[in-house]
């Protein structure tokens, strides 16, 4: 009995190593979603392991305990991968601003004011929000902090994708990255400390919908190249940043987190969920700080705020 109880765990965690080590082999897209939760079934698959050692001692099991202190310990090697230089100095000349990304979910009517209130009183600069609709007959509630807006009547009509700003915005665009969804791309050129900064927003489809996550990554590589200067991406991204497409694009871009990322979905989980909603930006930006929003406010995502600065320009 024992044999048989320990032949069928170790087969089945040979399964769930084996779906999340394909990544080393293939970036095939109905397995993106377990490449995001590589930490979540390595550390599951330790556990699992040792209950096989408990249960009968094998090679079969020491070699899979092996295998699964690999894939997490290489998990956690790429989130600090990403992370922004640790020597980072900041002079007392450089402007400090704060961004806020949050996706409110697009039928949380009932939250609306309440995500008012959390956008007002978060002291960003610059807010994104995405399926942004419960905003769309209340933008007049945030007009005296952020004047400025691109999103929900302003060069698009449907409230999709959202960009508020204490500055004036120069060269909005907006752009579709797929046929699946439009308009879920913006770049907004805004002034901080005299530089142009250009703030993107995006909301890229789900991993698991063909290789649209791949293409609508790539495109918004592209849009964002044309735009020379400091460079800011947040978003939904549906995905952690260690799943393979999106290596591959902070690698090409030179881009790194705000800090360690907390978990962002599904709120059920707590500070034991995945990090799909992300703040990047290039070497230019310093990061400060990142920390998540203390309450989702009726969203499926938890919203994330950065702490940023940017020195002067040397002329």
């Amino acid at each position: 009995m024992r044999d048989r109880l320990s032949c069928v765990a170790c087969v089945l965690l040979f399964i769930a190593l084996m779906l999340v080590s394909l990544r080393y082999i293939t970036d095939f897209w109905l397995l993106a979603f377990f490449y995001s939760l590589q930490p979540h079934i390595g550390a599951a698959a330790i556990i699992g392991s040792l209950i096989c050692l408990a249960i009968r001692r094998s090679t079969v099991a020491w070699a899979l305990l092996a295998w699964s202190m690999f894939i997490t310990g290489h998990a956690f090697w790429m989130k600090f991968e990403f992370l922004p230089p640790s020597a980072t100095v900041i002079s007392e000349k450089a402007t400090r601003f704060r961004l806020l990304s949050f996706n409110v979910l697009g039928d949380n009517f009932t939250n609306a004011d309440r995500i008012v209130e959390t956008i007002r009183m978060s002291g960003a600069d610059v807010a994104y929000a995405m399926e942004a609709g419960p905003l769309g007959d209340r933008l007049d509630q945030l007009k005296d902090i952020y004047p400025y807006h691109i999103g929900c009547g302003v060069m698009v009509e449907f409230c999709d994708l959202l960009i508020l700003s204490k500055y004036p915005i120069e060269q909005p665009r907006f752009f579709s990255l797929s046929e699946l969804r439009a308009n879920r791309f913006a770049i907004a050129g805004i002034r901080i400390g005299g530089q142009l900064v250009n703030f993107s927003a995006i909301h890229v489809t789900k991993p698991y919908f063909d290789d649209y996550h791949t293409l609508e990554l790539i495109r918004a590589g592209a849009y964002m190249r044309q735009r020379p200067g400091p460079k800011i991406l947040a978003g939904d991204f549906n995905s952690d940043s260690i799943a393979p497409d999106m290596q591959r694009f902070l690698r090409h871009y030179k881009m790194h987190t705000a800090g360690f990322e907390p978990a962002t979905w599904p709120i059920e989980a707590g500070p034991f969920g995945v990090p799909i909603d992300h703040i990047f930006m290039t070497g230019d930006i310093k990061a400060v700080g990142l920390h998540r929003l203390p309450d989702n406010e009726g969203s499926n995502h938890f919203g994330l705020i950065a702490d940023l600065a940017i020195e002067p320009a040397i002329n």
